[in-house]
């Protein structure tokens, strides 16, 4: 099975949500075997997700069934869902019970406060390698997705067992989105060691989170995940079953970094930040715990089974010493590559385990790395990817006006000629993307000026 599952202990607890329900890693083998009676075949499907066990079991059982999924948010807003909807035609859907109703496809069968049901979709031609889809700009409805094949998933779950020395004593809190690369990466790390998820989709503020997290000997977080923790004093509660704090999804200003690197020292804890990319399952790099409080705001050194070099301005590529430019990652957990359309689900490994991140790096005297700038059009805030083109293309559509993007780790600012549209767009974009109106700000501009090729100058 995916992950070895049927060689855990079956008796073992697998997952605890926040409804108190917890199943095995036997029930997680039974339930695959279920599953697979209703579905017998390789499939696309589209699992609608929410951190909670029936969205997980529909996960596991599609991996180790060879049946493909695409995870997206059940609370996708309609119009992005039937983009993909439209443009992959799923056969079947994995689907919380509620929303069943509003789908009016055909029900197969429900279980843990989940359905399947079938579409009526023709099967769609695809890689015998390709395990799963995850998009790119899960904020905007982008057809662009990741290819996994399964070796990437696993290659990646067991970097990060021996990255973070998992064992089946560890109880993972679980809270970033199933849809979100980084969350899929706790949750087969863990299930790769035997050890216990407790899988929430609680507020941080919810008093229910903090019982849960009590029992937590691990807490992987972005960077708005700490902001709240530190407002709610996290740094001086007792909690004294926390091993490990980690931290992914963007990066922390230098004060809050500090800040948890000194928390962990004087708690006896360990803080130990990743860096990763969907297009290399999620974790690429870590700072080991020893180096945080003398190495701000560096993402480290490779993981476990991976290998980071520099491309510096002259094309020279180097693997030691001080250098700056692209950085670029090798490893058996780089995908296969992207889709655009259904007809490139066909397509098989077209990066050979090499991904240029397209992230500007500089690396010191001791092999640490550090981001400082992007070569991409697209920002990361909170853990939340979004596309600047994509943006853009959304605005234009909505409302036929000019308009330019750009932007930083903490805001995206939005150009526009049209004074009176600007508190719409704000709430447009809260729409689509589910950032929070703080971090969006448009500036009204007279015009939105170009060169003769369509490039944007001097904004």
């Amino acid at each position: 099975m995916f992950l070895d599952l049927d060689k855990k202990d079956k008796t073992a607890v697998a997952v605890i949500d926040d409804s108190g329900q917890s199943i095995t890693y036997g029930d997680i083998c039974d339930f695959s075997k279920k599953f697979h009676e209703y579905l017998p075949i390789r499939a696309l499907i589209f699992i609608l997700s929410e951190n909670r066990i029936g969205s997980l079991l529909g996960y596991t059982s599609a991996l180790s069934n060879r049946i493909v999924p695409l995870i997206l948010s059940a609370k996708t807003e309609k119009g992005l869902y039937e983009n993909l909807r439209d443009m992959y035609k799923p056969e079947y859907l994995w689907l919380p019970n509620e929303m069943v109703e509003d789908m009016g496809y055909e029900t197969i069968f429900s279980d843990f406060g989940y359905t399947l049901v079938k579409t009526g979709n023709p099967a769609a031609a695809m890689y015998e390698d390709l395990s799963l889809l995850l998009p790119t700009s899960g904020s905007t409805g982008s057809p662009k997705l990741v290819r996994h094949s399964y070796r990437n998933i696993e290659a990646n779950a067991f970097n990060v067992l021996r990255m973070f020395g998992l064992t089946p004593s560890e109880k993972a809190m679980a809270i970033l989105p199933m849809h979100y690369t980084m969350g899929l990466s706790v949750i087969a790390s863990h299930l790769l060691a035997g050890a216990t998820l407790l899988l929430s989709g609680r507020s941080l503020l919810d008093k229910g989170f903090w019982d849960m997290l009590k029992e937590a000997t691990s807490f992987t977080g972005v960077p708005y995940s700490y902001e709240i923790l530190m407002k709610m004093r996290f740094t001086r509660m007792d909690l004294p079953n926390l091993k490990i704090i980690t931290q992914g999804g963007g990066k922390l200003t230098e004060e809050m970094f500090q800040a948890l690197a000194k928390y962990a020292q004087e708690k006896g804890k360990q803080f130990i930040p990743t860096y990763g990319q969907s297009e290399c399952t999620a974790r690429m790099a870590y700072l080991p715990a020893e180096l945080a409080l003398t190495k701000t705001c560096s993402i480290g050194m490779a993981e476990p089974g991976g290998q980071l070099s520099i491309i510096d301005n002259d094309g020279n590529e180097t693997f030691e010493g001080v250098a700056q430019g692209e950085m670029v990652y090798r490893g058996e957990n780089v995908t296969l590559g992207y889709a655009y359309s259904i007809d490139d689900l066909q397509k098989g490994d077209e990066n050979h385990g090499v991904m240029h991140t397209g992230d500007l790096a500089k690396r010191d005297a001791d092999g640490c790395y550090y981001i400082v700038g992007r070569l991409k059009r697209f920002l990361k805030i909170f853990g939340l990817r979004i596309g600047l083109d994509e943006i853009e293309g959304l605005i234009k559509e909505r409302y036929d006006i000019d308009c330019y993007c750009k932007g930083d780790d903490e805001k995206l600012i939005v150009l526009i000629t049209k004074a009176d549209l600007s508190d719409e767009i704000i709430s447009f974009i809260e729409e689509k993307t589910h950032l929070f109106h703080k971090n969006i700000e448009v500036q009204i501009v007279d015009a939105i000026l170009r060169n003769e090729a369509g490039k944007v100058i001097n904004q």
